[in-house]
C-alpha cells in the first residue's frame, strides 16, 4: 500500500483557538452560555475578539486537538478539516505537520476565513467557546481521502461535524470506507447542546451499525438520552451495541459495555487553569491506548493523563510528551 499507515485519524473541524481570561461579568454582559460552545457569526467574532482581554492564539478544534494528543503519545495520527489559504490556516497547517499528525486538505483559495473559536476562560478554569466556523463549513466529501481512511485503524469523528450539510457528508462517507476496509469508527458527541440539535440522528449513527465507540461526557449522554439522571443515561448506553468512555470530570471516567461498566479514577491535578481541550485528550489517550491493545482500563487512565496535562495550562495542545508522561507512569514501555 502506498498510503502509510495511520493509526487514529481524526475529521473535524479546523480551528484557530483565540483563549483569553476572562471573569462571569463578561459573560453575563456578552450573553454567552458557560461552559458551552455557540456558534458565531464574523461581525459577533470581531465584536468579541475587540472586548476580550490580552489573548494566546493557537491552533485548535475538537478533533485536531485529538489527533495532537494522539500523536505526542507516539502514535501515528491524521486529520482531516478545511482551511481556507490565509495565513490562520498556514498557521493551521503548519502546527500540525510540525508534530508529525498527517494533514493533506487542500485549503479553500476563496470563500470565508479560517475558523476561529474565542474561549473565554473563567477563574474556575471552565471554558466557553464561541466558534466562527468560516472555511470549515467548506469541508465537502471531496476533501475526504478514501486511501487515509483505509488506511486507518480508527476512524474519530466530530460531533460538530453535524452542522456544516456538506461536512456531515463527509462524515458518512469517512464512515462507509472505514468499515468497508475493517477499521473501527468512533464518535465524540462534542458539546451538550450539539447533542440537543441532532439526538436523533446520533441515536441512529449508534443503532444502524455506523459506530463502534462512543467518547462523550456524562451531560452530553444525558442529553442523547433526554434525562437528568446519570444513571438512567448509563443504563440505556448499556443496552447500546457499541463500547463507551464516558467522563466525568473529577470523578474520572467510566467504560460501558453490555457486559460491565468500569470506573477508572482521574488524574491528580494540582490546579485546573483551563479545561479546554480536557475531553479531546482523553479520546486521544484512550484511542492510543486502543491501537497498542491495552486493557481498556489502561486505556482509560491514558486519557485521564492526557486530560490532566492539558488542563494544567492554557490551551488545548499538549505541553509535554505524553508519550514520557505514561512511560513515568507505568502505562507504557
Amino acid at each position: 500500500m502506498s498510503q502509510t499507515r495511520i493509526d487514529v485519524l481524526t475529521l473535524g473541524n479546523a480551528i484557530v483557538d483565540v483563549l483569553a481570561h476572562t471573569d462571569e461579568a463578561f459573560l453575563l454582559q456578552k450573553k454567552v452560555h458557560k461552559g458551552a460552545m455557540q456558534l458565531i457569526d464574523e461581525a459577533r467574532a470581531e465584536e468579541l475578539y475587540d472586548d476580550m482581554g490580552p489573548a494566546i492564539i493557537v491552533s485548535g478544534g475538537s478533533g485536531a486537538n485529538t489527533a495532537a494528543g494522539v500523536a505526542s503519545f507516539g502514535v501515528k495520527a491524521g486529520f482531516i478539516g478545511k482551511v481556507k489559504n490565509d495565513e490562520t490556516g498556514k498557521l493551521f497547517a503548519h502546527d500540525l505537520k510540525a508534530i508529525d499528525v498527517h494533514y493533506d486538505v487542500t485549503p479553500a483559495q476563496d470563500g470565508p476565513a479560517t475558523a476561529r473559536s474565542f474561549i473565554l476562560v473563567t477563574p474556575d478554569g471552565e471554558r466557553t467557546m464561541n466558534t466562527y466556523l468560516g472555511a470549515c463549513q467548506n469541508l465537502t466529501p471531496d476533501d475526504v481521502n478514501p486511501d487515509t481512511v483505509r488506511a486507518s485503524s480508527i476512524v474519530y469523528l466530530e460531533g460538530y461535524l453535524w452542522d456544516p450539510p456538506a461536512a456531515k457528508e463527509a462524515f458518512r462517507k469517512a464512515v462507509k470506507i472505514a468499515h468497508e476496509a475493517g477499521n473501527k469508527v468512533a464518535l465524540t458527541l462534542s458539546d451538550a447542546f450539539c447533542v440537543d440539535r441532532y439526538r436523533d440522528e446520533f441515536l441512529g449513527l449508534m443503532r444502524d451499525g455506523s459506530l463502534d465507540i462512543l467518547f462523550a461526557n456524562i451531560h452530553e449522554l444525558q442529553s442523547l438520552y433526554g434525562t437528568s439522571d446519570a444513571d438512567t443515561a448509563l443504563a440505556a448506553l448499556r443496552e447500546e451495541n457499541v463500547l463507551g468512555a464516558i467522563t466525568r470530570s473529577a470523578d474520572g471516567a467510566l467504560i460501558v459495555s453490555r457486559g460491565e461498566t468500569r470506573a477508572v479514577p482521574a488524574f491528580p491535578v494540582e490546579r485546573v487553569v483551563d479545561t479546554t481541550g480536557a475531553g479531546d485528550l482523553f479520546a486521544s489517550g484512550f484511542l492510543a491506548g486502543l491501537v497498542k491493545n491495552l486493557d481498556l482500563t489502561d486505556c482509560a487512565r491514558l486519557g485521564g493523563l492526557a486530560a490532566a496535562e492539558i488542563i494544567s495550562h492554557l490551551g488545548a495542545r499538549p505541553q509535554t510528551s505524553l508519550k514520557e508522561m505514561a512511560e513515568q507512569q507505568g502505562l507504557l514501555g
